[in-house]
């Protein structure tokens, strides 16, 4: 398993991050909505609104998993943040960097992850929109088009937070 590497920059990135004030804070119907449409229009057991802090991605919106969050160093999304673009994985059973992932050998069995980048106006990637199915999968370009509308729908969202976070 290779871990995502830190950006040189992480620390103004998890500063952006936390000018939301959205981490650790209740579900939000407006967010759950966009999630759940993600998972049903794509027809995978898992979505996720996930924002990487320090040590963990932590799960704004969730469809499809038991548990809030994980350790950063085994996320999908600490290397989908990393991309200008969506990052997908078909099946990451035959993919050096996430074969012996624990999180792809046992529970919750991650085959398959598209995850889009949430890149706030700053220039800082805060966490994905992630759809994840338990078998290898692609997306074509539609498919593609649809789950960028999606997280720009999600940014928008976010950036409306955060401007009144800062009113």
């Amino acid at each position: 398993m290779l871990a995502a590497p830190i950006p040189d920059n992480d620390a103004e990135r998890l500063a952006a991050l936390r000018e939301l004030l959205i981490l650790d804070t209740p579900p939000e119907q407006r967010y759950d909505k966009v999630v759940q449409f993600a998972a049903e229009e794509f027809d995978m057991p898992i979505a996720l609104l996930s924002l990487i802090d320090e040590n963990r991605q932590w799960f704004k919106a969730n469809v499809g998993l038991d548990v809030c969050e994980t350790a950063r160093d085994i996320s999908f999304c600490g290397h989908a943040i990393l991309q200008s673009d969506i990052f997908v994985i078909p099946d990451a059973r035959a993919d050096a960097r996430f074969a012996d992932n624990p999180i792809v050998t046992g529970e919750p069995y991650v085959i398959f992850y598209a995850g889009a980048p949430l890149r706030m106006p700053s220039g800082f990637t805060i966490g994905t929109l992630c759809i994840i199915d338990h078998k290898p999968r692609t997306l074509d370009a539609t498919e593609l088009a649809i789950l960028g509308t999606l997280r720009d729908l999600l940014l928008e969202e976010l950036n409306g937070s955060s401007e009144a976070a800062h009113a």
